[in-house]
């Protein structure tokens, strides 16, 4: 029984990685997830107060990485906060209108439409905000993928 409970653990690591790709999925959970799972399903024996300071210091570092990157993509590109709207919700929705490449293309029409619509910026000026929002959800993504690697490997150290 011990095997299948590894393999839920992994596949609900697994799904917090996938997150970082689709945001709709809440990487945090799935990443804190398992790890409260191997507890109630094996020991919490492993966990003292300093794997749980270590883990919540990383989560608020997902946060903050997750905020920052797109703020300061957009607005390194001279974006606005409608531009950092626009951008956030074409995350939100662009993979769900165009699969696969929405998550790309979605941030970017979002942040070019708020600033064409909002601001009235001239089309190459919103076309640079956009690209700004692309660079943020990219590096947003390479940085929550190293912290949340880095919970799951620091998981893995101490239960191991």
């Amino acid at each position: 029984m011990d095997f299948v409970y590894w393999i839920i653990i992994g596949l609900l690591f697994v799904v917090g990685f996938v997150g970082l790709i689709y945001p709709i999925i809440p990487s945090v959970i799935f990443i804190i997830g398992p790890i409260i799972l191997y507890g109630f399903l094996f020991t919490f024996e492993h966990f003292n107060w300093l794997f749980w300071t270590i883990q919540g210091l990383f989560v608020i570092l997902l946060f903050i990485a997750d905020y920052a990157a797109n703020l300061i993509g957009v607005k390194r590109y001279g974006g606005s906060k409608a531009g950092i709207w626009g951008s956030t919700i074409g995350l939100l929705v662009g993979p769900f209108i165009i699969p696969v490449i929405g998550i790309i293309l979605g941030p970017f029409i979002g942040a070019v439409i708020a600033e064409l619509l909002v601001h009235r910026k001239s089309f190459i000026e919103a076309l640079k905000v956009g690209f700004g929002s692309v660079v943020g959800f990219i590096s947003s993504a390479i940085t929550k993928f190293i912290i949340q690697a880095f919970m799951v490997g620091y998981f893995l150290v101490v239960v191991l």
